[in-house]
């Protein structure tokens, strides 16, 4: 009999499960409901939480909106948002993660330096994504944004630098940032970093990787847009090349299931567990097998 297993460490962070929750608990009460930008990156869980009334809006259709209730989910917003609300009476569900939070400021304070002109702020993350907006506003969009070390190539080494990350980054690549800025920052400029990556995010990936090499095959659940996800699923793929990222029951691909001793499935910090337990039972009754 194949072994089918669920990595128990999988699942949403503290941060995404606190806006949930927050979202639920509003929708209980009847009133209505606007989310800014998807709650999390899952699609899945977007339309369950729709089901029950949440109404995702945009930053464009946040603008026009007027005396009614928004959530802001874990990522965190720029200033302008919060100037916003105050200017529409809208009132606002602050469900931005902690870690979050004290990143933005952190940042905030760093722009409000005097030294402010002769140094570069400069974020490790993925440019576009909700974390790294609210981030770069801290610094009114002054900030310098790298996805990867070839990027951190670019900057002015003659120049005071003052790295940052994004939350859900790769804590290795962060370090080989900071090693390779080191090695090339001028005698004449200064450089100080700051390990910003969410460590319930990071202690994830030693577990994953153990979780990963311990199966056959391995099924990643995630949503195609979770940047947490791409980067636990790159992982995942590292020790086991049998590694597939699916985000729904359809994306299970039959001819994976044979020859094989042991299935793991896992995902993202923005995974909801009762999509991977689904994911489960499917696989387990694909392979007559009993359910959870």
């Amino acid at each position: 009999m194949i072994k089918v297993e669920i990595d128990e460490g999988s699942g949403f962070c503290f941060g995404v499960v606190t806006a949930i929750h927050k979202a639920e608990e509003e929708l209980a009460k009847g009133a209505t409901l606007y989310c800014l930008g998807d709650i999390v990156h899952n699609s899945r869980e977007v339309e369950r939480l729709k089901s029950m009334g949440l109404i995702t809006i945009n930053h464009e259709e946040f603008k026009q909106l007027h005396n009614a209730k928004v959530l802001l989910r874990a990522h965190g917003e720029p200033p302008e948002t919060y100037i916003t609300a105050y200017k529409n009476n809208i009132e606002i569900i602050d469900a931005t993660c902690p870690v979050v939070l004290r990143l933005q400021k952190r940042i905030k304070q760093e722009y409000q330096q005097e030294d402010n002109g002769e140094k570069q702020i400069v974020i490790y993350g993925q440019n576009g994504h909700a974390e790294v907006l609210g981030l770069v506003g801290q610094a009114t969009g002054q900030a310098i944004v790298i996805e990867k070390l070839e990027e951190a190539k670019g900057l002015d080494f003659s120049k005071n630098i003052r790295l940052y990350s994004q939350t859900t980054k790769s804590l290795d690549e962060f370090w080989e940032i900071v090693d390779y800025i080191k090695a090339h920052i001028s005698p004449n400029a200064t450089f100080e970093y700051y390990d910003t990556i969410c460590r319930q995010v990071a202690n994830r990936m030693p577990n994953l990787r153990k979780f990963a090499a311990s199966h056959d095959l391995i099924f990643f659940v995630s949503g195609k847009k979770s940047s947490n996800g791409k980067m636990l699923f790159s992982e995942c793929l590292k020790v086991n090349p049998n590694s597939h990222l699916i985000d729904s029951i359809e994306e299970i691909d039959d001819s994976l299931l044979h020859d094989i001793d042991s299935i793991g499935v896992c995902g993202a910090t923005s995974t909801p567990k009762w999509l991977m337990e689904q994911i489960y039972m499917e696989i387990k009754a694909r392979l007559g097998q009993e359910s959870l």
